[in-house]
Order: structure tokens, then C-alpha cells, then sequence
């Protein structure tokens, strides 16, 4: 494989001398260091170690249940491509340790063939000239093309009119309820399907049904040492309101929050803490565990939690799509993508690395059985995931996903949920008001807002 010069260069998408180029030369010299925090049972050798040319290096950054399934879908494909020596799979800590690996690493010609990347991630490294794009000729090349996928994703994925991943999957923000609460309440229907709760004053209704039901909250959304959800919770009910505009634009350069929309969410939210209905202070395991035992109805989380739901013993649970309260339905989502970092390839190689995408999304049902909603459309419309449930009774919310705005400092777990989820978790607990917190935001986004992107 050729080698790409470190020397550095002007020439990113930005168009001007960066912190890229000035931190090209370290990084070249950083890559030769094992950067591994765990590699799966496939790893071909230490990463950063000498690999068979052939070996296929793919990073991600897959704890837990998504671990375990990524592990066996990893399996998969080496199992086609005659065992271990075929794959060296690592994986990193999640967020930002993450992605600084993955920056340092391409910036010092030692990134993988591929790896996994959050769409709202994924734009950034593009803009700091971080990928090689993905053309149609390379999706043809391994039978895709851009039908293949959720069509609400794949045009997300667009950037500055080239394909920058290719998404394996929709996260949605959705509502979890227990099953045995909500009977109580009289929002089962004959069906044993939770009864439609769209509208804002239906919504309420249930909120109270629940709340009489439980002597306590009826929702819990996790708020304590949570920035996540409380963003979250936001931005699908933010979205759902007519003149709803980006909270920032120009790459994460203006903030742009529709002041008026804000202030209804944040006061609703107030209001539903004020009457009860939602929990004024709770930590992301109680919040769920809370429902999970009837000491509440409903929760609003991440698909993910699935998992930890399925695991409890007796526990009659169901999962929809967030309720449309307002004018128009939206859920706050992102989506795991794969990512080529840039690096010099033969045309062998990159039909290789794409056989390897392609063959990891035909293991998508697997990857579905922990929560996700599968990009890959042959896997949504396939029998098998339509009989998986409750997976499919929330996968229309793919369709409503509204990511989160393209910003340096914005996407999963970065810089800008981080401040502006903390202010939020503030107003939810009464320790802020809206204006308080809206005030906050502003001041601690101005550096933000004010620095331009360092990639």
C-alpha cells in the first residue's frame, strides 16, 4: 500500500490552514503507538502491530449488548473470508476519546479501513477532510445503491453533495411503558396495544391516568449527571413545533434557536414536573428502573435500553414511537454509519472494504434484536424483523428522525449535548428557569459559536 505524505498541507475542504496540518506531524508519530482499549476475538495483532496486508482493520466503539452483537456480526464475516486472520476488529471508548482517536490516526496515515462513526460525527471528520467519499460506482461494485437504504438517513449522511457513510441503522429516541401500569390506567385497548396518545391534551390525559395509577410520576426522563436525555427529550418535542428552526447553523457558527419554541417546551416541561406527572430529579438507571418496577408508567429513552428491559423477570413492557404532541411528528435520533477514513487505496482494496459494509449490513437482524431500527431496507421490509417485536412497532419512527445540527462541537456525546443537555436537566429539576437556562446556553456556546473548527 502506498504511503500518504504527512508532510502538511492547505489543501482540507476547509480551504485553510488548520489544526489538522499542525497536528499531522505528532499524530504520524502517535499512530505507531497500540491505541487499542480492547480488540474483539478476531483481532489479527495489536493494533498498530504489522498485519498481513489482507487483514481487513475495522474500529467501533460498541460496549455492552451492541458490543456482543458487533462481535458475533464480526464473526460472520471472517467466517467468510477464512477465519480470524482476516479481520482485526478493536474497539475504542465511547464519545470523544473515540473520535480523537480516530482524527489523530487518519491525520497520521494510520487510520483503519474502516470504521464506525455517528452520522451527526461523521460530518465534522468529513469537514476536516477526514473521509474518502462514497460513490455510487463503489455501492455498485458490491450490489448497493442509495435504495437500499432508509431514505431519511441516507440523505442526512449527505454532505456537500458526496456520500460520506453509509448508515447501518436509525437510534431513535422512544417511549417505553409498562404494560401492567397502563392497564390500570384504561390505555390498553382491546388489541393489548397502548392506545394512540397523540395530542398534547391526550397526552396529558394519559400523564394523569398514570400518575393516579402509580400515587407518583407517570413519565421519568433521567436528568441527573444526564446531559443526553434531556437533549433528547427536547429536540423531538422542539421539532414537533410549526417554525421550529435549527438551534445552531452555519457548521455550529450561529445560534439560531426559535426562542418562542423553546420557551414552550421548557415551560410544558415545568409544568409536567409542577403537576407530578414527570420526575423533577432522577439518574438514568432509576429513571428506567422506576418504570420498570410500576412506580411509573411511561419512560423516554434511547431503543437501546431494550435490552436491559427484556432482562427483567415478569416485566410486561412495550415501546412506540414519542407521541406527536404538536404540529407535526419528530424524534430526535442519530444513526451508527460506516465510515472509510481517508487513506490511499488500490481499487482491490476499496471493493474489499466495501464487501466488508455490505456484509455487515446483511447481519442487520442481529444487530435489530438490540433496539436498533436497520437502514439496511432489505432487513426493515424482511419478514423476520416485521415478526421481531417491539422492535417494529417502533420502527416507523425512522421515518420522523430529526438528527442533531452539523457543528465541530456537535453530534453524540459531544461538546454541545454536553452544555446545552446540562442546562436543560437544570430546567427539568426547577433549579432554572427557561430564561435562566437559554441565557446559559448562550454565554457558554459563545466560544463555541466564535472559534472556527479546529479539524
Amino acid at each position: 500500500m502506498p504511503i500518504r505524505s504527512v508532510v502538511p498541507t492547505p489543501q482540507s475542504r476547509g480551504g485553510a490552514f488548520t489544526r489538522r496540518s499542525l497536528l499531522a506531524g505528532a499524530a504520524a508519530g502517535a499512530a505507531v503507538l497500540p491505541l487499542a482499549a480492547c480488540s474483539s476475538p478476531l483481532a489479527a495483532g495489536v493494533a498498530g502491530a504489522p498485519l498481513n496486508p489482507e487483514t481487513l482493520v475495522f474500529w467501533n466503539l460498541f460496549g455492552g449488548g451492541d458490543g456482543l452483537r458487533m462481535q458475533a456480526m464480526e464473526a460472520g464475516y471472517a467466517k467468510q473470508h477464512g477465519g480470524s486472520s482476516s479481520l482485526q476488529a478493536t474497539t475504542f471508548a465511547w464519545g470523544n476519546p473515540y473520535y480523537s482517536k480516530v482524527t489523530l490516526a487518519t491525520v497520521g496515515n494510520k487510520p483503519p479501513d474502516v470504521a464506525i462513526a455517528h452520522l451527526t460525527r461523521a460530518k465534522p471528520l468529513w469537514d476536516g477532510d477526514l473521509l474518502d467519499p462514497i460513490s455510487a460506482d463503489d455501492l455498485a461494485s458490491v450490489g448497493l445503491s442509495a435504495s437500499d437504504f432508509n431514505q431519511k438517513a441516507w440523505t442526512a449522511q449527505k454532505t456537500d453533495g458526496k456520500n460520506i457513510c453509509i448508515p447501518l441503522d436509525t437510534h431513535p429516541f422512544v417511549l417505553f411503558y409498562n404494560v401492567d401500569v397502563c392497564q390500570k390506567a384504561g390505555l390498553i385497548d382491546s388489541d393489548g396495544k397502548l392506545k394512540d396518545l397523540n395530542g398534547l391534551e391526550n397526552f396529558e390525559a394519559a400523564l394523569a391516568a398514570v400518575a393516579k395509577v402509580t400515587g407518583g410520576t407517570a413519565l421519568n426522563v433521567a436528568n441527573v449527571s444526564e446531559v443526553a436525555t434531556p437533549w433528547r427529550f427536547f429536540w423531538t418535542m422542539y421539532n414537533q413545533i410549526n417554525g421550529a428552526t435549527p438551534f445552531i447553523s452555519d457548521g455550529g457558527a450561529k445560534l439560531t434557536v426559535n426562542e418562542d419554541a423553546y420557551m414552550k417546551v421548557t415551560d410544558m416541561t415545568q409544568k409536567w414536573v409542577k403537576n407530578g406527572w414527570l420526575n423533577k430529579g432522577l439518574d438514568y438507571a432509576t429513571a428506567q428502573t422506576l418504570m420498570f418496577t410500576g412506580k411509573a408508567g411511561f419512560f423516554m429513552q434511547g431503543e437501546w435500553e431494550i435490552s436491559t428491559a427484556q432482562s427483567i423477570k415478569g416485566l410486561k413492557f412495550g415501546m412506540v414511537p414519542v407521541p406527536q404532541l404538536y404540529d407535526e411528528p419528530a424524534t430526535q435520533a442519530d444513526s451508527h454509519t460506516f465510515i472509510l477514513p481517508r487513506k490511499d487505496r488500490t481499487p482491490e482494496q476499496r471493493k474489499a472494504h466495501m464487501l466488508f459494509i455490505k456484509q455487515m449490513l446483511e447481519q442487520s437482524l442481529t444487530w435489530a434484536q438490540g433496539g436498533h431500527v436497520p437502514a439496511y431496507m432489505p432487513t426493515f421490509d424482511s419478514t423476520a424483523f416485521k415478526e421481531l417485536t417491539p422492535q417494529s412497532n417502533y420502527a416507523s419512527a425512522a421515518e420522523t428522525a430529526v438528527f442533531d445540527d452539523p457543528a465541530w462541537y456537535g453530534g453524540s456525546g459531544s461538546t454541545f449535548e454536553n452544555t446545552v443537555g446540562a442546562q436543560l436537566a437544570l430546567v427539568q429539576q426547577g433549579s432554572s428557569s427557561p430564561a435562566q437556562a437559554l441565557s446559559a446556553i448562550k454565554d457558554q456556546l459563545s466560544t463555541y459559536l466564535n472559534t472556527p473548527s479546529p479539524l
